[in-house]
């Protein structure tokens, strides 16, 4: 099974997308299921796992119920607010969804990360753990420190960090990034997706060349077991097309690569990880 392990649908009538305003004309209208077709068809590319863009409960049942009725969609990532008290009872009714494959902590959207070692928080993610849920990281470079303290208190976090931490890739910027990466990936419950790369370039200026040494630093850090491909689509519109994702990846992997390590990249290891 061939798969785009991270990527995004969204209905701008529902109006639970805070940061989709007319300000960002490219991003603010519909993306749906046969807007992607195409792409998967000419990257052949089975299906997809579809992740939550907005922080509600409803956008999570909205992507389930799109789900539905589209065969593409392998797996759905949600949402669920660890602060909330019913955080439990919102996973027990996702859960019973087919295609819910886990959720994702939005530690980019909190003021300060170390609230992620809050006593309630560290509970709720070991609770998780002890269960095996694959859990989503959308994390920036510079909260890494308190997501290295998370995974020594949270020890078998299954987990995948989004993005590959969103290093200051347009400032060319490698350190403390890739250190602390190496932290976490220490970690053998830890996954990183190679996705939202063309994002944190330069937009309007980024060259392949300047993408691909932050691509094989993750690939040396966590080999051909643990990393997935993602095109982050339709974000990374704002940056590149689906085609040229696909392409600056295709010049970063190493030379040694066959088709066994491709075939993880694209879709094992996503596999294996959301327990597909």
């Amino acid at each position: 099974m061939r798969m785009d392990a991270h990527q995004h649908y969204w209905k701008i009538e529902r109006n639970d997308y805070g940061w989709i305003t007319p300000s960002i004309p490219l991003l603010y209208r519909d993306y749906l299921p046969e807007h992607l077709a195409p792409h998967l068809k000419d990257h052949r590319l089975d299906g997809t796992i579809v992740v939550q863009a907005a922080p509600t409960v409803a956008e999570t049942e909205y992507l389930l119920s799109l789900a539905d009725s589209d065969d593409t969609i392998i797996g759905v990532v949600g949402w669920l607010d660890l602060n909330d008290p019913n955080h439990r009872t919102h996973y027990e009714r996702f859960r019973r969804h087919s295609k819910f494959v886990g959720f994702r902590v939005m530690i980019q959207e909190m003021p300060d990360a170390n609230a992620i070692l809050e006593p309630h928080f560290v509970e709720a993610l070991c609770s998780y753990a002890e269960e095996s849920v694959p859990i989503d990281l959308l994390v920036l470079s510079h909260q890494l420190e308190p997501l290295a303290k998370l995974l020594e208190l949270v020890p078998g976090l299954r987990g995948v960090v989004n993005h590959i931490a969103k290093p200051l890739i347009s400032e060319e910027i490698v350190e403390p990034w890739y250190s602390q990466m190496q932290d976490i990936a220490k970690h053998p419950n830890i996954y990183c997706k190679l996705s939202g790369m063309v994002t944190e370039a330069d937009h309007r200026n980024w060259k392949p060349e300047q993408l691909v040494p932050y691509i094989r630093r993750m690939l040396d850090l966590f080999g051909s077991d643990r990393v997935m491909f993602g095109s982050d689509w339709p974000v990374c519109l704002l940056a590149g097309s689906y085609d040229e994702v696909v392409d600056v990846l295709e010049l970063a992997l190493p030379a040694s690569w066959g088709q066994n390590e491709r075939e993880k990249l694209y879709g094992g290891n996503a596999k294996e990880f959301y327990q597909r």
